[in-house]
């Protein structure tokens, strides 16, 4: 046999290709809340540096309660009507569901998690928009990870392909959305 002609085909063939079909909800719905709690335990421990003692589980609790009912779900089904809107797995493909993931998606998509984070924490409508105008949307990673996340990974895995790509993205969010 030859060689593969797409990168997505190449990831798809790969051994772990047919153990994973069976098991989308681990990916769409477990590994974001998972993540989100890594991301959240990143953030207390290494940017807030709050120690074993002054870690609050509540809060990473809540983190992966956010990622499992509201991020994994949400992304999961953005992933597939984006894969429906722009057909194709060319180059220009790939950047087109980039921009439109950027910039039709992402403000929405952060504008709703910090909402959700804010009502979790118990934050005002005012207090809750206050800190939504102060979240940079740091954004400059993304284009590139979602270029070759569009273009290189299959629909099935882009979502835990993001996620692991967001641990450090998930740490500032949970920093930024845990700030007085």
């Amino acid at each position: 046999s030859g060689p593969v002609a797409s990168p997505r085909r190449a990831c798809s063939a790969a051994p772990w290709g047919k153990w994973a079909q069976p098991c989308l909800i681990t990916v769409s719905v477990l590994c974001p809340g998972a993540l989100m709690g890594v991301g959240d335990v990143v953030s207390q421990q290494l940017v807030e540096q709050k120690g074993l003692r002054g870690h609050s589980g509540r809060r990473t609790l809540r983190m992966m309660a956010i990622g499992f009912c509201f991020v994994g779900p949400v992304l999961g089904g953005w992933y597939k009507l984006l894969d429906r809107l722009v057909l194709g797995t060319t180059k220009t493909v790939a950047v087109k569901k980039m921009v439109l993931d950027q910039v039709g998606f992402a403000p929405i998509f952060l504008g709703s998690f910090l909402a959700i984070a804010g009502a979790v924490n118990s934050l005002s409508a005012k207090e809750n928009w206050e800190k939504i105008q102060r979240v940079s949307p740091w954004g400059c990673i993304w284009p590139a990870v979602q270029v070759a996340n569009f273009y290189f990974i299959p629909l099935n895995y882009r979502l835990a392909v993001v996620q692991c790509v967001a641990i450090v993205w998930n740490s500032y969010l949970s920093w930024k959305a845990n700030q007085p």
